[in-house]
């Protein structure tokens, strides 16, 4: 059997393929990479207009119950009973040895209702995990079966608003259920302000028909997509994340609340707790290479002398930008801005500088 046999298809392939789609494999699934305009004009419009992107490879879960929120406050290093109605929160899944199993946003919808979107790629992993955690807690979590459209730039709000979907009243990182089992939250995963909608698939061709009426708004790919999230400084899980990295290495902390890092029971507290005594020994950081050549995930990163003391884990050619750009691991004594590294490119020694992220401002709706 093919690897293509073994894809999952997405519900709307068949309108990514009349929009001239080219398709390819993407964390188990067959996702639409680019459409004939091409990857640059993909970007720049979703900066410029409105991008409409099929997400519906990702994963959401419903979790109910009286113990939803201390089940999800176990689950995750998350203080899921402060958040409020109607709020979202970007956090992690966490294995015993503070190790990131998956990057998470969680929104309460009610006292006792949440919704949790997770990465295709570890949804299994994921829902197997989550369960072991919800053994001992009165919740139930379920996979739920929907078309999940993210729609991002400056004319996101005005096209929504044209295609009969109000959500103006939303700022960033807040959600709602707009009609019957739909999910609507402003968020999304390339630094502009934007939406991602979650609805039932029989409902969602004459949804994106009226988003697409629009002329501000087109399709845009998977490869775009990564080209704009890495600009925005944003991680990819399987990349610039995983197992392997902590949250105080991936710069992720952030997403910890202070008091949670010293008295928080979440699954990894104690093994975060030892890595922040005994102090990370690299970082996640943002890296400029010098001149035109894009750097690629897997090139190592080495010193003056030629020692490896880090690696790239997402590269590519930054349209907006306007230079290549990359995020990485480097010691951490050398995560200092306007540290001079190199990277090995095929033989070849590429200067690259430790650069603040993200590469291009954010520009979320956040009032």
């Amino acid at each position: 059997m093919s690897e293509g046999d073994t894809l999952k298809h997405l519900p709307l392939e068949n309108l990514h393929a009349e929009a001239g789609a080219r398709f390819g494999a993407f964390a188990g699934w067959r996702m639409p990479l680019t459409y004939p305009a091409g990857v640059m004009k993909e970007h720049l419009h979703t900066r410029e207009k409105a991008g409409l992107f099929d997400i519906s490879h990702m994963q959401l879960f419903a979790v109910e119950g009286g113990d939803a929120a201390a089940f999800l406050s176990r689950a995750c290093p998350m203080d899921a009973a402060a958040l409020g109605e109607g709020k979202s929160k970007y956090t992690l899944l966490l294995n015993e040895r503070a190790g990131i199993i998956d990057d998470l946003i969680v929104t309460r919808l009610t006292p006792e209702r949440f919704m949790v979107v997770a990465n295709a790629g570890n949804a299994a992993k994921d829902e197997a995990h989550l369960r072991a955690v919800a053994k001992d807690f009165s919740v139930r979590v379920e996979p739920l079966q929907r078309v999940f459209l993210a729609l991002q730039g400056p004319a996101a709000e005005a096209v929504l608003i044209g295609a009969g979907l109000d959500l103006s009243d939303l700022t960033f990182m807040t959600a709602a259920e707009p009609r019957g089992n739909w999910f609507a939250t402003r968020s999304g995963y390339t630094g502009e302000d934007g939406f991602e909608i979650a609805l039932p698939p029989e409902e969602a061709p004459a949804f994106v028909e009226k988003i697409l009426a629009d002329e501000r708004a087109q399709w845009i790919g998977l490869a775009a997509r990564d080209s704009l999230r890495l600009e925005a400084g944003l991680c990819l899980h399987g990349q610039d994340i995983d197992e392997t990295a902590d949250p105080a290495s991936a710069a992720l902390l952030w997403a910890i609340p202070k008091g949670l890092r010293e008295n928080g029971s979440f699954v990894g507290a104690d093994a975060l707790r030892r890595i922040l005594a005994d102090g990370a020994r690299e970082k996640r950081v943002g890296l400029k290479p010098e001149g035109r050549q894009p750097v690629r995930a897997g090139a190592p990163l080495i010193n003056d002398a030629g020692v490896a003391v880090g690696r790239v884990t997402s590269g590519g050619f930054g349209p907006s930008a306007g230079h290549p750009v990359a995020m990485g691991y480097v010691e951490k004594s050398l995560a200092e801005i306007g540290t001079r590294l190199f990277a090995e490119v095929r033989g070849n020694r590429v200067p690259i500088d430790i650069h603040p992220l993200p590469f291009t401002p954010h520009r979320y709706r956040k009032g």
